[in-house]
């Protein structure tokens, strides 16, 4: 139910990725922004001017609400530093893969590099957006009358730039963190005494929020493991989703292959080895046709998965394409006979359930899921959207695919079995819904009601 004018109330969004920026983080937000009013909250957005984001998508400026607010601040971002020790090109995209394979060789470069990463850049890269965002935010909060703060991280400087706009403005604020911070898969490997500050900012934050939204569970038991002495009850869960009108005006790419696609970014320990190697292994028994088959890579890869592209044995059915616009990348999930999913399988990734899982059920085709029996697999069995498989079972994989190849012979399509209502419920409406209730919550618990 849409809320009434006298019950109206300003939002401030504090979030370094907003359009135009790609990838998976500037979805969750840019959803927020645009169903969050049909719950009694209108948004303003905080963001940052020329950020020098891992993907760009122009195309996604198109979707910021007309009516929303936006103030982009200057921000000094030091991965031109990176780049040089790197010998990286000016304006190449960054990531520091610190998620790498046990005893996988580094470069002298790469190692200079993540010693700077882990040492000097506390939280993070983009600690320099609290010298430049802080004064602005505070006179932008006053300036659309928000009632309160709403910062998602990573980059985890946005948990603090949200804190102190919120205190120098008056009115509560309320993070999130879509990732782990300290100590996670993909966070620096730091030396003392850079780990011990990062773990005690970290702390602050926890220990300031009056409630603590996380996208997934395993965030709240990593933080209560870490900080048993703080209040375990603040936490507010929501969920990352999909959005139906997303794909209710997108054209499916026709592929006149049996085509599986994977979107996103693959490296390090995240990787396609075994789906390969079933891959590998049912064309060389002849049970995949090479000429009817394409298993197609659309996002970011490390060099190490790019050579896995590239094997011999899978090669003739492998394409690999860039990142691409959120809409193309759509198409890309509707065309397809079987979207893949790739899940960290290493200790402490048996939580993690990455907004891509969201998009691959809003787009209702067969997923099959390669990783640990965790909570991505919990979701996709609840639903019956397709089936997972653990890594090391690279004959159930095989399996897995060939019986949708054969239902692609058989009948020219592969059919989405999973159940349509519990896919719905998984929308980004319901998602906002969720977080107005958060913090509408905390404004209650503030004003004493």
């Amino acid at each position: 139910m849409r809320a009434t004018d006298s019950d109206r109330k300003r939002v401030l969004v504090v979030s370094y990725y907003f359009p135009p920026s790609g990838g998976p983080g500037v979805q969750r937000i840019l959803k927020f922004v645009k169903y969050l009013p049909e719950f009694g909250f209108d948004p303003a957005v905080l963001t940052v001017a020329e950020g020098d984001y891992p993907a760009r998508d122009e195309s996604l400026l198109g979707e910021i609400p007309p009516k929303v607010p936006v103030l982009r601040t200057r921000i000094p971002e030091p991965y031109g530093l990176y780049r040089k020790l790197t010998g990286k090109k000016k304006g190449s995209a960054v990531d520091v893969n610190v998620n790498r394979p046990r005893g996988q060789r580094v470069a002298t470069s790469e190692r200079m590099a993540e010693w700077v990463r882990g040492m000097l850049f506390v939280p993070d890269a983009r600690m320099g957006w609290l010298l430049t965002g802080v004064k602005p935010g505070i006179r932008f909060a006053r300036d659309v009358g928000a009632d309160i703060v709403y910062s998602s991280s990573p980059p985890y400087t946005c948990a603090l730039l949200g804190r102190s706009i919120a205190r120098g403005a008056g009115i509560p604020w309320v993070p999130e963190l879509r990732d782990p911070w300290t100590e996670f898969l993909s966070a620096p490997r730091r030396p003392e005494p850079a780990r011990g500050f990062d773990r005690r900012l970290e702390q602050s934050v926890y220990h300031d929020a009056p409630r603590l939204v996380i996208a997934w569970s395993g965030i709240a038991a990593d933080l209560r493991g870490k900080y048993p002495q703080e209040d375990a009850a603040k936490f507010r869960l929501v969920p990352n989703g999909y959005d139906p009108e997303d794909v209710s005006g997108v054209d499916p790419v026709h592929n006149s292959r049996f085509t599986i696609v994977y979107t996103g970014s693959l490296y390090g320990v995240r990787n396609p080895e075994t789906f390969l190697d079933a891959v590998g292994r049912l064309l060389a028994r002849g049970e995949l046709d090479p000429d009817r088959v394409r298993i197609r890579f659309i996002g970011r890869f490390g060099e190490e998965v790019r050579a896995m592209f590239r094997r011999p044995d899978v090669a003739g059915v492998v394409e690999e394409r860039g990142y691409v616009p959120h809409a193309e990348s759509v198409a890309e999930l509707l065309g397809a006979q079987a979207l893949l999913l790739v899940v960290d399988d290493v200790p402490g990734s048996e939580h993690i359930v990455p907004g891509k899982v969201f998009e691959y059920l809003g787009a209702m085709r067969p997923v099959l899921a390669v990783g640990p029996d965790g909570d991505v697999a919990g979701l996709v069995r609840s639903i019956g959207a397709g089936r997972v498989l653990a890594r090391q079972d690279v004959d159930g994989i095989g399996n897995a695919i060939l019986e949708l190849y054969r239902e692609w012979l058989a009948t020219g399509k592969t059919e989405y079995r999973g159940d349509l209502e519990m896919t719905e419920r998984q929308s980004r409406r319901e998602r906002a819904r969720d977080l107005a209730g958060v913090l509408d919550e905390v404004l209650k618990e503030r004003h004493g009601a």
